[in-house]
């Protein structure tokens, strides 16, 4: 049922996507540093997207390693006091008397 529905789902924006293209299909110069192309309006934005999604996913990425590296350093830390611990539990207990 979740597939059925996701396939739905799927071909909805598909179709919400083919009918967006149509209706933008009109042609738009684009002036840039190097010389000037001209595209469809729907290919534009598709594309302003995906280099605003490359952009902002290279703005975290420091972020996310910095992450990584702080979990790395968490869980050696976590093994180390799980071996000191288990090591604490096999020793004697030493009865006061």
């Amino acid at each position: 049922m979740r597939r059925i529905l996701g396939l739905i789902a799927l071909l909805i924006v598909i179709l919400f996507g083919l009918s967006f293209a149509l209706l933008n299909a009109h042609a738009v110069g684009v002036d840039y540093y190097f010389g000037e192309l001209s595209l469809p309006l729907s290919l534009l934005l598709v594309f302003m997207l995906i280099i605003g999604a490359a952009i902002g996913v290279l703005a975290s990425l420091s972020m996310i390693l910095a992450r990584a590296n702080q979990v790395r350093k968490l869980r050696k830390q976590l093994s180390s006091t799980e071996r000191e611990v288990n090591q604490l539990r096999r020793l004697p207990l030493k009865d006061k008397l």
